[in-house]
């Protein structure tokens, strides 16, 4: 069995440890840390799934299953944490994603990739379309605290509604981009299959149809989907009371915590991408990353939370979104010229570091 595949295995077994932690009252600190490392696991098992259902369904149906799972860990945390009353944390999620996309993974690729080979090329159409819309997004998700911020008045309802337009716009946006790369200009985006490795060879040297196990993989899917779900629950009930057990501020906890236990699998995925020099597939999969969350899963937690009573709207602290912006920023000029290599990745983490230490400094 492959390294890559027993480390998950084995991972696993947090998933009963959680559940007989929570069952037999063992304590919310043993809960804690359980259903994180249960999260890990089924993170990467539900990447996994996530890709091998979107080669085997092509890229029109492909990309809209990457669309609607790529961060499904993030999104079904995000919404246990609003069902709960966490808004804090849930807003400082959404901030923590877009960092460790921006900045973490694209980081630790160049640099995992920059060891290894001298200088590293990509299409720069990639990097330059995805960072226009990330500009748009920041720049929608900055106007709410921009409004409050220069107002002597706050208005609760007007700062609410002008959320809701402002997250209309950013999913029609996102449907634009998805008819972009999907439709008019998918030849743009053809390196999405470029790791896919060769189909299996069965023992009368015979091909294996990779679409005989797409029910497998669906199944895996759909199954880590409620998995991720239940271990979210478990914890999110304890995540408040143990980070400020441990003196950690909810927007810290928010923005570094919970992207660091949910993006595991992309960390791994990143590295190994790197490494093979498919620096192309990388780095549409890091900006498309943030901008499914910053066009889509911000927009939704916006309208689920006015739906199911927890009101949460796009007023964001400023800090963060100045941190989002210097992100989006540093990305689009390293990425701007379709090069990278060791020092890009090094200086993109040495950013995130920075920003994460006046975190977790930060009083709010």
């Amino acid at each position: 069995m492959p390294f890559k595949t027993l480390i998950p295995l084995i991972l696993l077994i947090f998933v009963p440890l959680s559940i007989a932690a929570d069952l037999l009252h063992w304590g919310e600190t043993v809960i804690f840390f359980t259903s994180a490392l249960a999260i890990v696991p089924l993170s990467i098992w539900l990447s996994t799934a996530t890709e091998k259902v979107a080669v085997v369904t092509g890229p029109s149906i492909g990309g809209l299953v990457n669309a609607i799972f790529g961060n499904a860990t993030e999104l079904i945390i995000s919404l246990v944490a609003l069902k709960e009353g966490l808004i804090d944390i849930v807003k400082a999620s959404i901030t923590g994603t877009l960092l460790s996309d921006l900045l973490l993974l694209m980081g630790i690729a160049m640099l995992a990739g920059g060891i290894r080979y001298k200088e590293q090329k990509f299409q720069p159409i990639l990097a330059q379309v995805n960072g226009s819309s990330m500009t748009l997004a920041v720049t929608a998700i900055a106007l709410p605290t921009l409004v409050i911020n220069t107002s002597n008045v706050v208005d609760t309802v007007a700062i609410r509604n002008l959320s809701l337009v402002a997250a209309t716009v950013l999913i029609i946006v996102y449907g634009l981009t998805l008819v972009f790369s999907l439709g008019t200009h998918s030849y743009l985006y053809d390196i999405g299959l470029a790791d896919e490795e060769p189909a299996e060879i069965s023992p009368d040297s015979t091909p294996t149809n990779p679409r005989s196990k797409l029910f497998f993989w669906v199944a895996v899917l759909l199954a880590s989907t409620v998995a991720v779900a239940f271990e979210s629950d478990l914890f999110v009930d304890v995540v408040d009371s143990e980070t400020s057990r441990i003196g950690l501020t909810p927007l810290f906890t928010g923005v570094i915590l919970l992207p660091l236990i949910s993006d595991v699998a992309a960390f791994v995925m990143m590295v190994r991408l790197s490494i093979k020099n498919k620096m192309d597939l990388t780095v549409a999969t890091a900006t498309g990353d943030s901008l499914l969350v910053a066009l889509f899963v911000a927009p939704v937690l916006v309208f689920v939370g006015q739906l199911i009573g927890q009101p949460i709207d796009l007023n964001f602290n400023p800090f963060q979104v100045i941190a989002v912006a210097i992100a989006v920023a540093i990305t689009n000029l390293i990425t701007f010229n379709g090069r990278s290599n060791w020092l890009d990745g090094s200086l993109l983490l040495a950013t995130y570091i920075v920003l994460g230490v006046a975190f977790y400094y930060h009083p709010a």
